[in-house]
């Protein structure tokens, strides 16, 4: 079974508690995401699970394997692609491709069937330097680099942070292709709306974890009436519904503001006429659906 299952694990860096008894199984041939705001534990515990951290308690094991006691084994098996670009940036892409190919006692030629979909787009830069590529090249190399010794983990850290939208979507569809080969996937990221491309997700929140569930599950249990607002001053209006006294959560989302009420039952007219008597026009108001991203970050304010 190629799964991960982390138990208790706690990690300090002097006084800052990075990772407070996580508890979190990853089922074998799953696209797992890690979501949270930078700073909440996603990058320690992923470098705790590619051996290369030790945790201060608790245990992990990747398809039964100790992360410490069999650290080397569990290196054979997985890709790890850091948040940081990482790669020889005076090397090509050709270059730091074969590099990382002979570390593992491999070549490019022998696993060129699962990196082909992603080396097809690098091709045509194959002899420019690695620190000349745009951003979702860099990223695309990297990952072509983890995935070259056909390992049966994949565990990347923020992989889409700062890559361009078209790019997000490439590396996207390049994860479910991996997956519907077998491969574990297990991935971070700093962007909700990444999480209903995942197949189950956990949100983490200074070091803990506040759930795990399929995106289905997170809306379906969201259980609370949102509405999106629109007004000629969106500053004033956030002010105003951060001042109402029946606010439960308010945040701008793109160029509209998303509003839960703490009433049950809460009519578009009653919040009209209260944005009215503070002097706001062009005013709409509608209930819209919850995003996976509504959801999380109404918990993370519960939390």
């Amino acid at each position: 079974m190629y799964d991960l299952k982390i138990s208790d694990v706690s990690k300090k860096f002097g006084d800052v508690n990075a990772l407070r008894d996580i508890n979190l199984d990853v089922e074998e041939n799953e696209l797992f995401g890690v979501i949270g705001p930078d700073g909440s534990g996603k990058t320690t515990l992923f470098r705790i699970a590619a051996t290369l951290l030790v945790q201060d308690t608790g245990k992990v094991k990747l398809s039964g394997l100790d992360n410490i006691k069999d650290y080397k084994k569990i290196r054979e098996i997985i890709g790890y692609m850091p948040g940081r670009f990482s790669l020889y940036p005076d090397l090509t892409v050709e270059e730091n491709l074969k590099f990382y190919a002979t570390v593992f006692g491999t070549t490019v030629k022998e696993n060129y069937d699962i990196i082909k979909d992603v080396y097809l787009h690098l091709e045509p830069f194959k002899k420019r330097r690695a620190g000349k590529l745009s951003g979702g090249m860099k990223q695309k190399l990297a990952l072509c680099c983890a995935l070259v010794h056909k390992p049966k983990f994949l565990i990347l850290d923020e992989p889409t942070t700062g890559v361009d939208p078209v790019s997000r979507n490439e590396f996207w569809e390049i994860l479910r292709n991996l997956k519907s080969i077998g491969m574990t996937v297990i991935v971070s990221t700093p962007y909700m709306d990444e999480a209903k491309l995942c197949d189950r997700v956990t949100l983490m929140q200074n070091g803990c974890i506040l759930s795990v569930q399929t995106p289905a599950e997170i809306i379906e249990g969201f259980g609370k009436k949102i509405f999106s607002i629109r007004t000629d001053a969106l500053t004033d209006t956030l002010k105003f519904l951060n001042e109402y006294k029946y606010t439960e959560n308010v945040f701008l989302y793109g160029d509209v503001i998303h509003y839960i009420d703490i009433r049950k039952e809460i009519k578009v007219d009653i919040l009209t006429q209260y944005l009215r008597t503070n002097e706001l026009k062009n005013i709409t108001i509608k209930e819209i659906e919850p995003s996976v991203e509504d959801c999380f970050l109404t918990l993370m304010r519960e939390k």
